[in-house]
């Protein structure tokens, strides 16, 4: 079974064929024996038993057979049409699209051309129907159409199992996000670093004003602040200076620095200058603003 390459124009007109005569691919009732009982077996027995067992498919059909009657215009014939219809509008599933249209519907990227008035009629039908609503269950689209002739549509897929489900990789996609996130991240991260690296580092300095005191009046002051100046250190810059008086002819080194944070401190100034005992009696700190 099937209708060629549906993706061809030999393959619409076997679809147009197969439609001509029935409304869906799977949506068709056939005489049950209840039918072959009714009157209109008896009206046009002559005709329906010389001629296989027939399909009736919804208004359309049923207009065919009062047009092959060859008693059309009686009124019992006309009686017997409508048990007829009436009795197959009673059949179990009735005549409605499925699952089946919906496989051969998929298949076509676009409406069949006009010429082919069956399938365009059956293409604009089905398209007006909500595809998840219908019912039946899919099958592949080999086991549908007219028997004698093989499924070539090279789209064309087997219907999906539930079981497929454990083919499906879930979680792939993930691990590609989860690699792309990654890698973006390392090239920031690389650019930030790159771009701080070019940034010039803010060095901390405070500006610290010391006060160098002597024994007595008679220490050389001259030669104390020599000693102070001559304390040299990396992040040490030593500033102004100048004698205060304190009191009883005896004055104190007042003398200014700038200092690097990080590299000098306070306790290493009062270590290093109080080293001089001969000339320094204490240092204090006068005054400390950072910069």
């Amino acid at each position: 079974m099937g209708f060629g390459d549906l993706k061809s124009a030999s393959g619409l007109k076997v679809l147009n064929d197969f439609l001509s005569d029935r409304s869906y691919i799977e949506g068709y009732f056939k005489f049950s024996p209840q039918l072959h009982m009714s009157g209109l077996q008896r009206s046009w027995s002559g005709r329906i038993q010389r001629r296989p067992p027939m399909i009736v498919v919804g208004y359309q059909s049923l207009a065919h057979l009062w047009l092959l009657s060859p008693r059309r215009t009686c009124k019992s014939a006309k009686c017997h049409l409508k048990r007829l219809y009436c009795q197959t509008e009673n059949l179990k599933g009735g005549c409605v699209p499925s699952q089946a249209d919906v496989v051969v519907f998929d298949v076509l990227s676009s409406p069949p051309p006009a010429d082919m008035i069956h399938a365009l009629r059956w293409y604009n039908h089905i398209k007006s129907f909500q595809k998840s609503s219908l019912p039946g269950v899919k099958k592949p689209l080999g086991q549908y159409g007219p028997p004698g002739v093989s499924d070539t549509t090279s789209a064309s897929k087997p219907a999906a199992k539930d079981d497929d489900d454990d083919d499906i990789d879930l979680f792939g996609s993930d691990d590609e996000e989860d690699e792309e996130a990654a890698r973006i991240k390392e090239e920031r991260l690389a650019q930030y670093a790159a771009k701080k690296a070019k940034k010039p580092t803010v060095i901390a300095k405070s500006s610290i004003l010391l006060d160098v005191k002597p024994w007595d009046d008679e220490t050389d002051m001259a030669k104390l602040e020599e000693c102070v100046r001559s304390i040299q250190m990396d992040g040490l810059v030593w500033g102004q200076s100048k004698l205060v008086p304190v009191g009883y002819g005896i004055k104190k080194l007042q003398i200014g620095c700038v200092v690097e944070d990080d590299k000098v401190g306070t306790e290493i100034l009062e270590e290093q200058i109080t080293a001089f005992e001969d000339y320094v009696q204490s240092m204090d700190v006068a005054a400390f603003n950072k910069i």
